[in-house]
Order: C-alpha cells, then sequence, then structure tokens
C-alpha cells in the first residue's frame, strides 16, 4: 500500500508541468535497478529487516507506475 502510495506521487507531481516526464522515468528507473543490484548482490541484507522493506516499497513502486499506466492507457 505504501509503495502504491508512492508510485501516485513519483508519476502525478514532476508531470506537472510537462516537462520532467523523462527525467523523472530515468531517475526513478535508475534508481530502481541500483536498489535492486545491491539487495539482490549481497545475500546479508536479505535477512535484515530495512533491505526487506526497501525492496517491498521498490516493488509496490513498481506495480503503481503499472497500474496508473493502465489508468492512462484507458
Amino acid at each position: 500500500m505504501l509503495g502504491f502510495f508512492f508510485a501516485n506521487i513519483l508519476s502525478t507531481i514532476p508531470a506537472q508541468t510537462g516537462d520532467w516526464n523523462i527525467i523523472s522515468a530515468a531517475i526513478i528507473v535508475t534508481t530502481n535497478e541500483t536498489l535492486s543490484r545491491s539487495i539482490y548482490q549481497n545475500q546479508n541484507l536479505k535477512r535484515n529487516f530495512l533491505p526487506n522493506l526497501v525492496n517491498n516499497i521498490r516493488i509496490g513502486i513498481i506495480y503503481g507506475l503499472f497500474v496508473d499506466a493502465f489508468k492512462l492507457g484507458s
């Protein structure tokens, strides 16, 4: 639920002017890939609470952006 909330914020606030769509998408994808690499590369991070929480929020953001794309397409 928290990730979906963040996805809604990330997809609407920078796009209000229409100039930041490509830049905000690049930042979101780069951050997502960097977090994925650091979490899945280090086996010790998978067992801790905070990296698990960050990973779940990251997955929620991806899901939320996916749902927002469907809302915009219909």
